[in-house]
């Protein structure tokens, strides 16, 4: 993989194409941890619609230069967060719909839609998933010094500028997670994501 990415981070083009095999890779590993049945697919939405608005942000803004040797880093951060939260957040609600489903039964006889019932048991539960984001986003540079963080260290950056790199990285990475966690809980609630 490293020849691989070595190669392509020299034309934009075929980064772009690379960061597509990325997110390929997460939503069938996400989607197969999650289910067996045909419903894996559906975590490209959660996925996506974590990961492409905040790197698209990022390109926009200019604080994500469009060069593959900075997209593709930046692109696996976020596209990982996002599998992790899609997989943590889908489990957590599936399993906790699966022991819990005579609430979401009795929620139902009260009137509650099927997607509200759902949603009233499994998200407390599935909002769980963002807690490894948010305490490493408050531990950085106290416990755990972050990958960003030290690359451009040793790369030779200030730490000012490292820390700099590194504050972007954990909020665009909590802004992903945060938004796959509502996706994917919404996909459960709904019944687009199942155990089947």
């Amino acid at each position: 993989m490293s020849l691989a990415i070595g190669v392509v981070v020299g034309y934009v083009s075929l980064s772009a194409l690379f960061v597509l095999l990325m997110f390929a890779v997460a939503v069938r590993t996400s989607g197969r941890r999650l289910t067996k049945g045909p419903s894996w697919w559906w975590t490209a939405l959660p996925i996506g619609a974590g990961a492409a608005p905040v790197l698209a942000l990022l390109l926009a803004t200019g604080l994500l230069p469009p060069k593959g040797i900075s997209l593709i880093p930046v692109a696996g951060i976020l596209i990982g967060g996002a599998l992790t939260a899609t997989y943590l957040s889908g489990r957590r609600a599936l399993d906790e719909l699966a022991q819990r489903h005579g609430e979401v039964e009795a929620a139902m006889s009260l009137g509650l839609l099927f997607r509200d019932a759902r949603l009233l048991i499994a998200r407390d539960n599935a909002a769980t998933a963002l807690v490894p984001a948010i305490d490493q986003t408050r531990t950085a540079g106290l416990v755990t010094l972050p990958s960003a963080f030290v690359g451009m260290l040793l790369g030779g950056a200030s730490p000012i500028a490292a820390g700099a790199v590194q504050l972007f990285v954990l909020v665009a990475l909590l802004a992903t997670e945060a938004t796959a966690t509502v996706v994917t809980l919404e996909s459960v609630a709904r019944g687009t994501i199942t155990t089947d």
